[in-house]
């Protein structure tokens, strides 16, 4: 009797399990090529880095001093890279430049109300860093930038101001060089490993 009853309760237990697996619906998109089906996978990049190499502690400090910053600016220099694309295609649109002028006004009351105070309680370190990283992201100094929308005589000014207080607007950025360790650590961003 207890053979029978597990015979049964195994036959019904296996047929249940064959039913409940539906083969014919895939999770994976699959292309056939020449008659055979190949699953179609997105695949991120693999990004290595070479090892930094810290000796002390005050290395150690300073580079993850570096990282906290980078990590800290780079979201403002993305930013300001989609924005500065985006300013552009309006003003070639733009035919006067008085409409021009009141656009850029504009634009410059809504990203001060927007980001004024953040940018404000940046660090000396994290301000430098953002001048590279726009560089980075545009192309072109933040001298240029400014040269381009507001103009020369306004870009001098801004200049000067920032030659004052230790910055220079006409940094740019040498990811082969002397801003190795950020491009690093923007590339760390990028990938999700940081």
């Amino acid at each position: 009797m207890i053979t029978r009853f597990l015979t049964i309760f195994l036959v019904v237990f296996c047929y249940t399990l064959a039913v409940s697996q539906d083969t014919t619906q895939t999770t994976t998109p699959v292309k056939i090529i020449d008659g055979d089906t190949v699953a179609l996978i997105d695949i991120r990049p693999v990004v290595i880095f070479p090892p930094v190499r810290i000796e002390t502690k005050r290395e150690s400090k300073r580079y993850d001093r570096l990282v906290y910053n980078v990590k800290k600016v780079y979201p403002y220099a993305k930013l300001a890279g989609q924005k500065l694309s985006a300013y552009k295609l309006i003003l070639d649109t733009i035919q006067t430049e008085k409409a021009r002028k009141l656009y850029m006004k504009k634009a410059e009351k809504e990203l001060q109300a927007q980001f004024g105070d953040e940018i404000k309680d940046l660090t000396f370190s994290q301000g430098k860093i953002l001048i590279k990283l726009i560089y980075r992201e545009t192309g072109n100094s933040t001298f240029d930038i400014v040269k381009d929308l507001r103009g020369g005589f306004t870009a001098f000014i801004w200049q000067t101001l920032a030659r004052i207080f230790g910055y220079d607007l006409k940094t740019d950025y040498d990811p082969g060089g002397s801003d190795q360790a950020i491009e690093q650590i923007v590339l760390m961003i990028e990938a999700g490993a940081i």
